[in-house]
């Protein structure tokens, strides 16, 4: 099975300006997760960028760069211009590997692959793993997936889903019920070039702008997303200042 992996790097980080480039254990941290890719199966591994200062560190310890537009409103707009400049076919798989993520397991990378690939339903493929704790379970910044049994997505979102009516109904509720199938959502994903193509042809969707949320756009117009419990722990990525200590101390431990 070939696959290519696409690492989308962006400077202007709301939270973390210049996060790409902060340094982890003496590498920029867009290193670190550029070599987890190259760990991986993958048949060529892209960093996508939109900055000057990116491309020039990338293609210093030797990563092939796509120079894409500023302008693009989604995540997914910027990957299909890469398989654009990549002149992929249709039928060829992309896994997107946040560019914030340098503790990213490459098994998972593998998995997300063979997982679309094992599954022709599907144009688009994705992973999660278990929620334990009603805290997580009710922030909305964790997403939640519901799927059916053959591992085809039903939604996502922000909201505690699948909501236990009876064990939530009464007082003074501290925990999920025993053996509560809640699933958190991984940001990792796999596309068919196709799906990439016909996406950015796409009206933004009622319930992606609602919970803010690309997925459902996939959802709205049809197609069918893969889902599956990850082979292995995926480590948080880095959003703020307080994740970037947490990253350094592992691997700098």
């Amino acid at each position: 099975m070939r696959f290519y992996v696409v690492i989308p790097a962006r400077y202007a980080s709301t939270r973390l300006p210049a996060k790409p480039l902060k340094e982890i254990a003496g590498k920029p941290m867009i290193q670190h997760v550029y070599e987890r890719a190259c760990e991986s199966a993958a048949t060529e591994v892209v960093i996508a960028t939109d900055d000057a200062r990116i491309e020039a560190v990338a293609k210093a310890f030797g990563a092939r760069v796509c120079m894409t537009s500023a302008a693009h409103n989604s995540g997914t707009d910027r990957l299909q211009e890469v398989v654009a400049q990549l002149q992929l076919n249709n039928d060829d798989i992309v896994v997107n590997v946040q560019g914030d993520e340098p503790l990213i397991p490459p098994a998972v990378i593998n998995q997300v692959a063979e997982n679309i690939a094992n599954n022709r339903f599907a144009s688009m493929a994705t992973l999660s793993e278990p929620i334990h704790s009603l805290e997580d379970f009710r922030n909305p910044n964790i997403v939640k997936v519901v799927a059916d049994h053959a591992g085809k997505a039903l939604y996502f979102s922000r909201a505690p889903i699948p909501w236990a009516r009876d064990h939530f109904a009464q007082a003074d509720v501290t925990s999920l019920p025993q053996d509560f199938p809640a699933q958190r959502h991984i940001g990792i994903y796999a596309y068919r070039v196709a799906l990439l193509n016909r996406f950015i042809t796409w009206p933004q969707a009622q319930l992606e702008k609602i919970e803010s949320l690309e997925q459902l756009r996939v959802l709205a117009n049809g197609e069918a997303i893969h889902i599956a419990e990850a082979c292995a722990a995926v480590p948080g990525g880095v959003d703020t200042e307080a994740d970037l200590v947490r990253v350094k101390a592992l691997l700098e431990a």
